[in-house]
């Protein structure tokens, strides 16, 4: 009864019959002062200016009102809920115009979404925030590197070693689905068996480039969180010697943001969110730094709202394809669930060979292995892709 009253919120005609008192009051009050009713006063004795969609909260406009609310919630609730209520509080509240300030930023609890908020206000932030929102961008970016780097590398690593071929392999490194397949013709029925009369097998990647990996990233508003992920992942690819990366990010013009890729903060604050999109033009100029097509993956992310040319669009993927390029495109790649993206263009691409589908950042590395070994890539959920 006592999380029945605390969700239901204490009105009149809840049912619970339920007081609140003490720390479980304090909570309440936490939560009606963003999620309460207009007028309302009850036992967290809360009542606040309206927010949006009829809704209220006793936070108004006051910055140590809000510090106060930001320390309140972290006392009360795990980091996973009090990252959602700082969301709601920023979308409902309008409380983005706080972040400005540096007692906000240290107040808050950082994460993927609360960076992409503050790309997007970086433009017209004060000199004396700046380096408060560095220092939380910077602390989600190595908390990401933490979780993605090993696991990206490990797996990157074994997918190079494995796309270079040798027909002499030792024992541990035969290929024994292609073995098999190459000497089927010498299949003994009375034996039951294969002579294997040719071995195929991985070679070891030399330390040298042997593939080139292009990061087209879109970076309208409603991509945040993708542009997050993929900067840190630009920077995981770029520290691996056998790769070449590159790293473009793309509204209506252009951006390269190849030679900050060492520093995966210095790429979020070279991006612009928010804006148009002109995907054609972004791939127009990806196309045009590929030297070795047989070799180089291109990776779109992007939701494909183009506000360019859509059928030159698709015939640059189309090219790209024919010429021997591996061509991936992620709708989305973060944990935020199904994205909104244009169907159509999604379709047209899937019917050109190149399935569109979201990714999550756990999935990534596997996608960009499948890519780099030129194998069917691990779309999830195939049926709702189709």
């Amino acid at each position: 009864m006592r999380r029945w009253r605390l969700v239901l919120g204490g009105d009149g005609a809840e049912g619970t019959g339920r007081s609140l008192t003490g720390r479980d009051a304090a909570m309440d009050g936490a939560l009606g002062a963003l999620y309460g009713d207009p007028g309302r006063t009850g036992d967290g004795g809360r009542a606040g200016g309206r927010g949006r969609g009829g809704r209220a909260g006793g936070l108004g406009a006051s910055a140590p009102a809000v510090a106060r609310w930001l320390g309140d919630i972290r006392s009360y609730f795990p980091s996973s809920v009090v990252q959602v209520m700082q969301r709601d509080a920023i979308d409902r509240l309008g409380l983005a115009a706080l972040l400005l300030e540096p007692e906000m930023l240290e107040a808050v609890e950082a994460d993927v979404h609360l960076v992409g908020t503050l790309l997007s206000l970086h433009k017209a932030m004060p000199e004396t925030t700046k380096e408060t929102a560095r220092a939380v961008v910077r602390k989600v970016v190595e908390d990401l590197e933490k979780r993605l780097a090993a696991r990206t590398r490990a797996v990157l690593t074994g997918a190079l070693d494995r796309s270079a071929r040798t027909a002499r392999p030792r024992h541990y490194d035969i290929d024994w689905n292609r073995t098999i397949r190459a000497n089927l013709k010498n299949y003994l029925p009375e034996h039951g068996t294969v002579v294997p009369e040719r071995l195929i097998g991985y070679g070891r990647a030399a330390r040298s480039v042997k593939k080139d990996v292009i990061l087209c990233v879109d970076q309208s508003g409603s991509m945040a969180a993708s542009v997050v992920h993929a900067s840190v992942f630009g920077a995981v690819l770029a520290s691996m010697h056998t790769l070449r990366t590159r790293l473009v990010v793309f509204d209506t013009a252009v951006a390269d943001l190849t030679d900050q890729l060492d520093d995966p903060v210095d790429v979020l604050f070279g991006t612009q969110l928010g804006g148009g999109t002109d995907i054609n033009r972004a791939l127009a100029y990806c196309q045009s730094r590929i030297t070795w097509p047989a070799d180089t993956v291109v990776v779109l992310i992007s939701d494909l709202y183009e506000g360019g040319i859509r059928d030159e669009m698709l015939k640059r993927v189309a090219a790209m394809r024919a010429s021997g390029v591996q061509f991936v495109t992620l709708l989305a790649l973060s944990d935020e669930g199904t994205p909104a993206y244009d169907r159509d263009h999604a379709a047209a691409l899937g019917a050109l060979g190149v399935p569109a589908f979201a990714c999550t950042p756990d999935l990534f590395p596997e996608v960009m292995a499948a890519a780099l070994e030129k194998r069917p890539l691990p779309v999830p959920d195939q049926e709702a892709h189709r």
